[in-house]
């Protein structure tokens, strides 16, 4: 099993849980331990602790410790309201002191949040990441050039987790700018470069990203690392042993734990691309199934719009057999009509001609009259 040393410190909340250093002690880890911390913890987008269920911890028997670990757990759109509801536990459950640190806890940004879960879901990659630092800052220290630039070259895990932990956010439904990757990036070289960085990264509460020291190399080993400030673990060991530290065999095995985080990064691009690709079928299939559904509904519209076509035709007919027939009825009117004229005139030309002749009788019958008075 294979250890590595961090130092800690005491809880504060809203700086990030174990953000500075003691110098009474350390604390030795393994990757048993990051492991069982990792499975305390729910993943990073459900906001809870595995186990815990939908409420989260117990708030009669939790602590500070466990709801902070649930609270920087929890995705920066959900985090003021977890902070308030496990405030409010902690409070119903009579623990005023952890209520308020609880309270006090600041929101991670979005690249926090990720390097977090990137700690939380990946315990083996997280520790490989830490111990390669520790390796790295001791070669800084006693002035390896040769040790300094194998490690260096083992940056380029960096990248690779900062790649894995926008998978992660991504697969919890917080997918990170360019910007954002390039802050995951910055704060996982500012764990390799910086203890008090590491150490904070490693309590998993970062509430904002970290930078790296400008003084650490980079990847520019022309110039000579400052004076060494205290002899590397390793080689101070095999110094009071009386014989040199295996230096070969420190650098294969971080060589072994670049492989194999590599390794692990290929692992795990193949079953993002195959998630990928099961994802596009299964939208192939379903929209495969929507284009049957419509080709089928467009042919019931067809048949329905040949259907009203025909209606149409007939209607069309009928409007225009109807029309005819009221040219045809509008033609006998007028005939009739002129009909009625041609009769009133014959009407009134009789009627003329009868006054006339009513006149014409009158006018004899006088005449009579005149001509044979009567007692003649």
């Amino acid at each position: 099993m294979r250890a590595f040393r961090v130092r800690r410190a005491p809880v504060r909340a809203g700086q990030g849980g174990r953000a500075y250093r003691v110098r009474r002690g350390t604390v030795r880890w393994s990757l048993v331990s990051v492991q069982r911390r990792s499975a305390r913890r729910a993943d990073g987008g459900s906001g809870g602790r595995a186990g815990s269920g939908a409420g989260g911890a117990d708030p009669g028997t939790g602590t500070a410790d466990t709801a902070l670990d649930e609270l920087y757990a929890t995705p920066p759109p959900r985090f003021v309201a977890r902070r308030e509801e496990l405030a409010a536990e902690a409070r119903t459950a009579g623990r005023a002191a952890d209520a308020r640190l609880v309270q006090q806890a600041r929101r991670p940004t979005l690249a926090a949040w990720a390097a977090n879960l990137l700690l939380r879901s990946r315990p083996e990659e997280s520790a490989r990441l830490l111990e390669l630092g520790r390796a790295l800052r001791a070669a800084y220290r006693t002035l390896d050039a040769a040790e300094l630039k194998s490690l260096t070259a083992q940056r380029r895990l960096v990248t690779a987790l900062a790649r894995q932990a926008a998978d992660l956010a991504d697969a919890a439904g917080h997918p990170l700018s360019a910007a954002v990757r390039q802050e995951v990036e910055s704060t996982l070289g500012a764990v390799l470069a910086d203890e008090e960085s590491a150490d904070r990264w490693a309590a998993g509460r970062l509430h904002t990203a970290l930078t790296p020291p400008s003084a650490f190399p980079v990847g520019d080993l022309a110039a000579p690392p400052p004076a060494p400030v205290r002899e590397g673990r390793e080689e101070g060991r095999a110094a009071r042993r009386g014989k040199p530290a295996d230096r070969p065999a420190v650098r294969a095995r971080h060589d072994r734990a670049g492989d194999e985080l590599a390794g692990d990064e290929l692992a795990a691009r193949r079953r993002a691309r195959q998630e990928r690709l099961d994802r596009a079928r299964k939208a192939a299939e379903e929209a495969a199934r929507h284009r049957s559904a419509a080709r089928a509904e467009a042919a019931q519209a067809d048949t329905a719009l040949d259907r009203a076509r025909e209606r149409h035709e007939e209607a069309r007919q009928r409007v225009t057999e109807a029309r005819r027939r009221l040219d045809e009825a509008r033609t006998e009117a007028r005939r009739a009509d002129r009909e009625q004229r041609r009769a009133e005139n014959r009407q009134r030309t009789a009627a003329h001609a009868l006054t006339e002749a009513e006149q014409t009788a009158r006018e004899a019958e006088r005449a009579v009259r005149r001509a044979d008075p009567p007692g003649r």
